[in-house]
């Protein structure tokens, strides 16, 4: 998929009425997951998606602090300045073309490694993770 093709996907996803909205929740969606993914998973979702999609997951330096699905979408909108609902469906539907991108077993990777919460935001459905016993 080419930048653009991808572009006119999100833009549909998102029903946007502009390429340049779609363009601007493209990148700020993907920074904000840049500061999130780290390790093989990081470098594995790069190479699925466009070179300009890549460059600006990658262009971020991750973030030690964990976030929820929750707090991953408060986050980038507190940076963005939009409102959390905003920011909800720009999340959306980003990450359903990036889920197209990266497949079912890259993604269920990318899901095993962020915090509770992200797979709802990936269009999943969010299982609950075993807990240890006591």
């Amino acid at each position: 998929m080419t930048f653009d093709q991808m572009l006119e996907s999100v833009r549909h996803e998102g029903a946007y009425p502009t390429r340049e909205r779609a363009e601007a929740a493209v990148h700020h969606v993907l920074a904000a997951l840049g500061r999130r993914l780290t390790g093989d998973e990081r470098a594995d979702l790069a190479r699925c998606l466009p070179v300009e999609a890549a460059l600006t997951l990658t262009a971020q330096i991750p973030d030690s602090e964990p976030l929820t699905g929750w707090g991953f979408v408060k986050d980038l909108a507190a940076r963005t300045g939009a409102t959390p609902a905003t920011t909800r469906w720009d999340t959306g539907a980003v990450l359903a073309v990036v889920t197209r991108l990266a497949g079912p077993d890259l993604l269920a990777r990318i899901l095993r490694r962020l915090p509770d919460g992200y797979a709802l935001l990936f269009g999943q459905a969010e299982l609950r993770r075993p807990q240890p016993a006591a």
